[in-house]
């Protein structure tokens, strides 16, 4: 790679590191998994920066992070393991009981309809940009963010205690 092109690289990757971290991180619900994705995902996109800057950079490195999240996501030892972000024995403060609750919903839906809802709703993305970067139709954009919001509604009424059920609006 010519230095010119090393230094757009490395500019590119300072600029956006955090960003595609809070990306995978919300796609997996694992911060572990999430830094390894993104490694992954710039290393394969230094490998293929020429042919990458000619296209949006952050819709290639957001796909690379997908496709590496849904490969993990396939091995079966993966599978079994159940990272928790709290341990049981600890207790949880009251202010971040509901981000929790709802990062633990968004744990639980099947990998690509958590990538589409992350996908349409925390990077803003519409269904056309959603589909470019899961390489898939809008159809099966709509299709997987209504199963995905409609998972994550039955999973967070679930978890609303009944005392609390009667002040929703």
């Amino acid at each position: 790679m010519r230095p010119e092109h090393k230094a757009d690289y490395r500019e590119y990757v300072v600029a956006n590191l955090d960003r595609m971290r809070r990306f995978a991180y919300l796609s997996c619900g694992d911060w572990h998994r999430a830094e390894d994705a993104v490694q992954i995902a710039f290393v394969k996109l230094y490998a293929a920066w020429k042919r990458a800057s000619a296209t949006s950079l952050d819709a290639y490195t957001r796909r690379i992070v997908v496709n590496t999240l849904i490969d993990q996501y396939r091995r079966s030892w993966l599978r079994r393991e159940k990272p928790r972000e709290v341990l049981p024995d600890r207790p949880v403060s009251d202010d971040s009981t509901d981000r929790l609750t709802v990062l633990n919903a968004l744990s639980q839906l099947p990998m690509r309809q958590r990538a589409t809802v992350v996908l349409r709703y925390w990077e803003d993305m519409s269904v056309e940009q959603t589909a470019q970067v899961m390489r898939c139709s809008t159809n099966t954009v709509k299709t997987q963010t209504q199963r995905g919001l409609r998972a994550l509604r039955a999973l967070l009424t679930e978890s609303i205690p009944e005392s609390a059920e009667g002040t929703l609006i």
